[in-house]
């Protein structure tokens, strides 16, 4: 449904460069992945879980990750799905399939000059022969650390439904507007409150649930 399209874009928007969030999602339409935005894990940036025993194709990627790294990691998972579509289990997770089926996920990006000149450099000398993890390419990890600075975000940049918090820590979901203010419930506590449009907060927990 368009509607229901929109709003997973909207979702979208919040983590990724401006103009991929449009070809992210259609790929992940088009190969019905439920893609999960996770809380920050210290052991990995994303997982991918293949489509089996009626699951279909789960991608989670870390909530914490600046817009490049996050569009980066993606696509790694994004090439584990390819990967499998065609080999299933009969080659290696990180091998020379996977990292054929990363380059090609790329090329796209490169073509439309998505990242900026020095970090698509960086990432060009990775995928020449790409890791397990974009972290063991200290230059690639330096160049995508220079994004890292989250720019602040507002409560009325956020969708209607968002999870967040703000500085009194209390955890709340997103509500309607009225007027300069958005009716917001506490998570915690399962009251009401009118949070100002313009709050600076921090995303909680959030989630996207798909086909």
């Amino acid at each position: 449904m368009p509607g229901t399209d929109q709003k997973h874009i909207n979702l979208l928007a919040v983590y990724l460069p401006q103009n991929t969030v449009t070809s992210v999602w259609e790929y992940i339409k088009l190969n019905e992945v439920r893609f999960r935005i996770a809380k920050p894990r210290k052991t990995k940036l994303g997982d991918y879980r293949p489509a089996m025993r009626g699951q279909p194709h789960r991608i989670s990627v870390n909530a914490d990750l600046n817009p490049y790294a996050f569009l980066l990691t993606t696509l790694h998972e994004f090439a584990h799905l390819d990967t499998w579509e065609v080999y299933r289990q009969k080659v290696k997770p990180h091998g020379i399939e996977w990292k054929r089926a990363f380059q090609s996920q790329l090329q796209p990006y490169f073509d439309r000059q998505v990242f900026p000149e020095s970090l698509e450099t960086a990432i060009r000398r990775y995928i020449a022969n790409p890791a397990a993890s974009s972290c063991s390419d200290h230059s690639l990890s330096a160049a995508l650390s220079e994004f890292d600075e989250h720019q602040t975000l507002t409560l009325r940049e956020v969708p209607e439904g968002t999870r967040f918090r703000i500085h009194n820590n209390m955890v709340f979901e997103k509500g309607p507007l009225l007027r300069k203010r958005y009716k917001c419930l506490c998570i915690t506590n399962k009251r009401q409150y009118y949070v100002s449009a313009a709050a600076t907060i921090t995303l909680v927990d959030p989630q996207l649930p798909l086909l």
